[in-house]
């Protein structure tokens, strides 16, 4: 594509770039430039970022005897007895 075409269409050739075409671009017939995806890094991950933010119980996944009793016993199949 010559220069003068690249500008007169620079938004079609943006959205052929995103969807991962290259566009040589050219200048009297010579290869000047490549449009080319550009290639984004992933941000470092850095653990522990909530590290002193968040407090979780020692006891935290315990069972609940309140919750099992409703969930096995409860009100909507009273009489099965499901209990393990």
């Amino acid at each position: 594509m010559n220069v003068y075409e690249a500008k007169t269409q620079l938004s079609k050739l943006l959205e052929q770039v995103e969807a991962g075409d290259e566009i040589v671009i050219a200048r009297n017939g010579r290869p000047v430039a490549r449009l080319v995806p550009l290639q984004r890094s992933k941000p470092n991950r850095v653990p522990g970022g909530w590290e002193g933010k968040v407090w979780m119980a020692p006891d935290f996944d315990e069972p609940d005897p309140e919750l099992e009793e409703l969930f096995y016993d409860g009100p909507i199949f009273p009489d099965k007895g499901m209990r393990p």
